[in-house]
């Protein structure tokens, strides 16, 4: 007898970028863990609160999953839900002074190939671009 297993293997990537923000690093972790603020700056309700453990939500389920690691001000480490994936999707957020605005290191590891371009798009025109307009005010 002779049974197949049908494996389906998901290619993963990774995205590395850094960003320039007009404000401090301790208002730039507050606008990305207060879900009051989080809505100012995208324009959309967000579930969100810098408690390790809990999930968050954000552009109306557009973007979900679970809030791992929090040093305020500093660092920000969650876990990105892409449907039944196996291996998580992590996006850490390091946040640098840099003579008075904020470098903020973004690094989000394993993203499937089919949302790669999606996701890209999302950090640099939704999230980042949004968040440097809001200060660029």
């Amino acid at each position: 007898m002779l049974i197949r297993f049908i494996v389906k293997i998901h290619n993963m990537k990774d995205y590395k970028k850094y960003y320039i923000l007009n404000a401090e690093p301790s208002d730039v972790y507050n606008a990305l863990t207060n879900a009051a603020t989080i809505q100012l700056w995208s324009g959309d309700p967000a579930v969100m609160e810098a408690v390790e453990g809990t999930e968050f939500s954000l552009w109306e389920d557009s973007i979900t999953g679970k809030n791992l690691e929090f040093v305020p001000g500093k660092k920000i480490v969650q876990e990105w839900y892409f449907g039944d994936q196996e291996t998580a999707s992590i996006v850490t957020i390091l946040l640098h002074e840099n003579k008075g605005t904020t470098s903020a290191e973004l690094r989000h590891t394993n993203i499937p190939d089919e949302d790669y371009d999606n996701i890209v798009e999302g950090w640099n025109e939704n999230y980042f671009g949004s968040l440097i307009e809001f200060y660029e005010l």
